[in-house]
């Protein structure tokens, strides 16, 4: 076990909660720390239900294309705790992640704080020591009260498309929803508005409104449009006409439109906005595997694909995503966290499926039981079975259809696991 695992395993036993939304802890360690979230570079402050992991990811290519370097900061991460905290473009060293956990859970003093708290405090100390032109500050969950929303005055704040889930945290309206997204949004400070649903926007127009600050909102101020083989961006500047993003999926079109709106705030040029949306990497969403011993279980002649989108409009992107490919029968390989709206979320897979394998996800304690998984599925339509595991789904898929098309998906801790099995 390194240094850092150690440290963060006894992090864990500091709150019985996992998740205790509250600012004053995190106000608490950060004055003990000497306030190293006052000491970091400009920060662009992300917050949405879905796309702020890929929405983020073409922002730093297209910062980093431009020569900057760029800190960023996101969660969960799927095989190694380091992929939360890259530093001016790389994900932190263990030395570097150690010394800054271990000084956080010192200035702690064993007092209640979660896990997610005093990890990003332990982030802003790192960001805070290294030099940098960006940083890239991703919501945990929600955002007026979330951890990271403690940056008083951001350069930038960018809100990606509001829909429901986490609702025994955010409200179970999306009007109560979108109030703590827009949580983000500060005096004065400009905000960049992915595509929303019109009780979503007006919700963050009177947010805007009340602290004067200037919003920049999909279909008002800036647009998108898929042109042939290519993409379009268009705002009061001007339009570039770009290549689709080489993230896959007609989703990733709206998530680039919500980059490029950013990196035009920030001045980005052509040639910047290009490498956003051709040059980001954002594991685990509809991302096709090319290697390792899940790969070749399948074999020559099938396709093994990962994806992490674990709520309705995950379902939905997801599976406007399998429609738009080549057709192939498609088996879904699936794990659940007993916190998600199982069926919201496959129902809108159903019509792509041919069948579904539920599994458990090993190590979570908040795992949906497979069994419950495939009863979900079949309710909604899809042939449905269970197995032990992903290698004993893969493996008894591949008996009965030698060239399938098979996606792992549901949850990002099962898309995790995946990772690290197949590497």
């Amino acid at each position: 076990m390194s240094q850092s695992d150690a440290i963060l395993d006894r992090l864990m036993s500091l709150h019985p909660k996992v998740i205790d939304l509250s600012l004053d802890r995190m106000h608490r360690i950060l004055a003990a720390l000497g306030h190293p979230e006052r000491a970091i570079p400009p920060v662009i402050h992300i917050a949405g239900t879905n796309g702020k992991g890929s929405t983020q990811a073409m922002i730093r290519a297209g910062l980093e294309a431009g020569g900057a370097r760029v800190h960023a900061y996101t969660s969960p991460h799927l095989a190694r705790f380091h992929e939360r905290i890259r530093l001016a473009g790389d994900l932190i060293a263990e030395t570097a992640l150690a010394d800054a956990l271990a000084e956080c859970e010192a200035a702690n003093g064993g007092r209640p704080i979660t896990f997610f708290e005093i990890t990003t405090a332990a982030a802003f100390l790192a960001f805070s020591r290294t030099p940098a032109d960006y940083t890239l500050l991703e919501v945990g969950l929600g955002g007026r009260l979330d951890a990271t929303n403690v940056i008083a005055t951001p350069l930038l704040t960018v809100i990606t498309p509001v829909s429901i889930d986490h609702t025994q945290y955010l409200g179970d309206t999306l009007p109560l929803i979108a109030a703590e997204k827009a949580g983000i949004i500060k005096p004065r400070v400009t905000c960049v508005v992915g595509p929303q649903q019109d009780e979503a926007l007006r919700v963050i127009e009177s947010r805007a409104s009340g602290l004067t600050a200037p919003l920049w909102v999909h279909g008002q101020h800036w647009m998108t449009a898929t042109d042939r083989d290519g993409m379009i961006y268009q705002d009061d500047h001007g339009l570039w006409d770009l290549p689709l993003p080489n993230l896959i999926g007609p989703h990733q079109i709206q998530n680039a439109g919500t980059a490029l709106a950013a990196l035009r705030q920030l001045g980005a040029s052509h040639a910047q906005a290009r490498a956003a949306v051709t040059q980001a990497q954002w594991p685990a969403r509809m991302q096709r595997l090319s290697r390792g011993p899940l790969v070749d279980a399948v074999g020559p002649h099938g396709e093994l694909w990962l994806d992490g989108g674990h709520n309705p409009a995950g379902g939905e992107a997801l599976a406007a995503t399998l429609a738009g490919l080549p057709r192939k029968p498609t088996h879904l390989v699936c794990g659940m966290l007993n916190t998600k709206d199982v069926a919201g979320y496959l129902r809108a897979l159903a019509p792509c499926a041919d069948s579904l394998t539920a599994i458990d996800i090993p190590g979570e304690a908040n795992t949906l039981p497979a069994a419950q998984t495939a009863e979900i599925a079949a309710r909604v339509g899809i042939d449905a079975h269970t197995a032990q595991d992903a290698t004993t789904a893969i493996s008894r898929i591949i008996v009965s259809e030698p060239r399938p098309r098979i996606l792992i998906c549901g949850s990002l801790y099962l898309a995790g696991r995946v990772l690290r099995l197949n590497s």
